[in-house]
């Protein structure tokens, strides 16, 4: 295996590089700068690491994290020193919040230039603050610090990336010149101590993964529970296709009524398991509230979109209420939690499995089915074929119409939220990604175009208008991949979230600062990334665009024009209707 031995900086580099790809990683980010050229030829001359160059680090920075999502695997991201690494901050944050891995490797000034008002130079150590899980600052590479130092320092830095519970990680390199590869020879004697690593194709320091195995007793206490009892169970985000069919098989046994968010990756696959497709919306009748009081919630995985899911067991009161994560982290803002287990996943279904008493259904579950699935009739009536294209509609079409092997990209705000309340029925699971750890609209593109890399399949984005503005020069990262985008672009002149929200309420400040009209169409960005553009009008034309879109093999630009006050009103109107088929089946 050969390293570039031109100079110091250039030796350094190639060993970080040559350890990440023993060490499995496999993508790099890079944006362009000086300071880090020695890591970024190190990079671009690595066979084994797939590289992309983008241009803009915030948008980096998100499809870095999109790739994560998708793949579990950190992809490494790589700037120059300066203010380069500071647009990483939102996706960094986004990465501790939803515990991603992601490792940042950014360029530095030396010490000598700190603080002297040199060029790009700024305080670069902690840059992130407390979002990182692990970070360290690099001396500037010397012969006089041992080659297997530089090893096992990034063994380290990505088994923290990657150990459960996963974050970001940031190592800081200070460069000293040369920064190109121009040759001042390195002593021959320097490498001596890396003989055995050199004829390998392993780390350095090879860690063993860490896997949190539940106690007995720690079992035993929750599944005498559920075998004493009858409950709810709520699905939040699962990470891994082994954590959702483990999932799927605890639940056809439990045969409990089923929550599953739309990020658990449950929601739009076919299986046996007892599921609530609209249990959010089945929430919005007063009268549900009355006829289901569960004394038990188990919930497993991440948080759930749904905002009535937890008033709903703030207001229940239940007798006990456990978590299951695989992280140590809480969520319980309603402070009700019994029980809290941090375990792999997988490993808890199989052993509560194991314990787990035979019985019957509970009654519950045969008529909150029945209720759900008449929920789904009123979606399915209220949305026609000649009707103008609705938000409401975009959902629920587009959560029928996704092609197998294809994945989804949820945007946040409304976005998100529709497709958890109306999407649903469609058979064959897909892949679902978004971010949800601080649930901001920055990066939504870059994200969705990393998902598609990481899934090596096609991505359907389904997007507002803000974010979609918010991260526009991200389209060009559409062009630097092989997958096909489909943007499916909800243009309602604003931010439409705003509108269900008290301060709609205020007309005087409404509009300008919170509904945020721009009064822009968004057809001469896609001619200008070479993106094919649509604009349907109606719902049949939305189905027969997208389908023509995803048949294409390229990169689509659907974009949906819709009224604020409208898709409110619309709202309004289906959720009536839910309410009083409820209500008609309670009764």
């Amino acid at each position: 295996m050969p390293l570039d031995s031109s100079n110091i900086n250039t030796l350094w580099s190639s060993l970080l590089i040559e350890e990440l790809v023993r060490n499995g990683i496999d993508y790099c980010c890079i944006s362009p700068g000086s300071r880090s050229a020695p890591l970024t030829v190190a990079a671009a001359r690595q066979p084994r690491l797939q590289t992309i160059l983008c241009l803009d680090e915030r948008g980096a920075a998100f499809h870095a994290l999109g790739y994560a999502r998708a793949s579990g695997k950190p992809a490494v991201l790589l700037c120059t020193s300066g203010t380069a690494a500071a647009n990483y901050l939102p996706a960094v944050i986004e990465a501790a919040m939803d515990r991603l891995p992601l490792l940042v490797l950014s360029a530095d000034r030396p010490p000598e230039l700190q603080e002297t008002g040199a060029n790009q130079t700024i305080r670069q150590w902690r840059l992130f603050g407390s979002y990182t899980k692990w970070e360290f600052e690099l001396p500037c590479p010397a012969e006089t610090i041992a080659p297997q130092w530089v090893l096992t320092t990034l063994d380290q830095a990505l088994y923290q990336t990657r150990n459960s519970p996963c974050g970001p990680v940031h190592l800081n390199i200070p460069f000293r010149e040369p920064l190109a590869p121009v040759v001042t020879p390195v002593a021959e004697s320097y490498g001596e101590a890396l003989g055995p690593w050199l004829t390998s194709q392993a780390p350095f320091t090879v860690y063993a993964p860490r896997r949190s195995i539940p106690t007995p007793a720690a079992i035993g206490a929750i599944t005498d529970r559920l075998n004493g009892s009858t409950g709810l169970v709520c699905i939040g985000r699962l990470d891994t296709e082994v954590e959702r069919t483990a999932v799927i098989r605890l639940l056809q046994r439990l045969q409990w009524p089923v929550f599953a968010d739309i990020t658990s990756g449950l929601r739009l696959g076919a299986h046996s398991a007892p599921l609530l497709s609209y249990f959010d919306q089945l929430l919005l009748s007063q009268r549900f509230h009355a006829h289901y009081r569960p004394s038990m919630v188990l919930h497993i995985g991440g948080q759930v979109v749904s905002k009535r899911l937890p008033e709903f067991i703030q207001q229940l009161q239940p007798l006990h209420y456990i978590a299951v994560k695989n992280h140590p982290f809480r969520y319980d803002p309603g402070h009700q939690l019994s029980h809290h287990l941090e375990t792999d996943i997988a490993a808890f279904c199989q052993a509560v499995l194991e314990r787990l008493e035979l019985r019957p259904p509970p009654t519950d579950t045969r008529t909150l089915l029945d209720l759900s699935t008449a929920v789904g009739e009123v979606v399915d009536h209220f949305i026609q074929p000649e009707q103008a294209v609705s938000e409401i509609a975009v959902a629920r079409l587009l959560s029928a119409q996704l092609p197998a092997g294809h994945g989804l990209w949820l945007a946040s705000s409304m976005p998100i939220r529709d497709m958890d309340m109306v999407g649903g029925g469609r058979v064959g699971g897909v892949p679902i990604g978004a971010n949800r750890g601080a649930s901001g609209i920055e990066g939504s593109i870059a994200a969705a175009t990393g998902f598609a890399v990481g899934l090596q399949t096609p991505v359907t984005l389904v997007v507002g208008d803000l974010a979609f503005l918010h991260d526009l020069n991200s389209l060009a990262l559409s062009r630097k991949i092989q997958q096909p985008l489909t943007i499916v672009l909800i243009n309602n002149n604003g931010g439409g979230i705003f509108s269900f929200l008290p301060i709609a309420g205020f007309a005087d400040v409404f509009e300008d600062y919170f509904g945020t009209p721009h009064s822009l169409g968004f057809q001469a960005a896609a001619q200008l990334f070479a993106i094919d553009y649509a604009a349907p009008r109606t719902n049949a034309g939305l189905l027969e665009v997208y389908r023509a879109a995803v048949a294409t093999g390229r990169s689509t630009l659907i974009e949906v024009f819709t009224d604020r006050r409208e898709n409110y009103d619309l709202h309004q109107t289906l959720q009536s209707r839910i309410v009083a088929r409820i209500d008609q089946l309670l009764s």
